[in-house]
């Protein structure tokens, strides 16, 4: 596994498929001041299927600042604010819901 490859799912655009590799604290998540509410998204996002080693795609992104998303995780369908698909690390299978910038591909 590269790091190049490797984005976190609240940062992908449609389209974007892939592994999941790390969820919650091992992820790097965003930190917040409530400690408690870290463990409860973790313990969520487990519990829906999002463990390491499942495969997940971006299916749809709102309207109004491409949030929520709906992903596929397997064979069943979440929604998910980006916020919370942050705490989600995805090695990235080719160049699927990527874009380039600068030269460079960017999720």
């Amino acid at each position: 596994m590269t790091t190049a490859n490797v984005v976190k799912l609240g940062h992908g655009r449609k389209g974007l498929s892939g592994t999941v590799v790390a969820v919650g604290a091992a992820a790097g998540s965003p930190g917040s001041s409530d400690i408690q509410f870290d463990v409860e998204l973790e313990r969520r996002l487990l519990e829906i299927g999002l463990v390491e080693g499942a495969h997940v795609e971006i299916l749809h992104e709102g309207f109004i600042g491409r949030d929520p998303i709906a992903i596929r995780v397997d064979s069943m369908r979440v929604a998910l604010r980006r916020r919370e698909a942050d705490a989600v690390l995805v090695q990235i299978d080719g160049g699927a819901g990527m874009r380039r910038q600068g030269g460079r591909d960017v999720a």
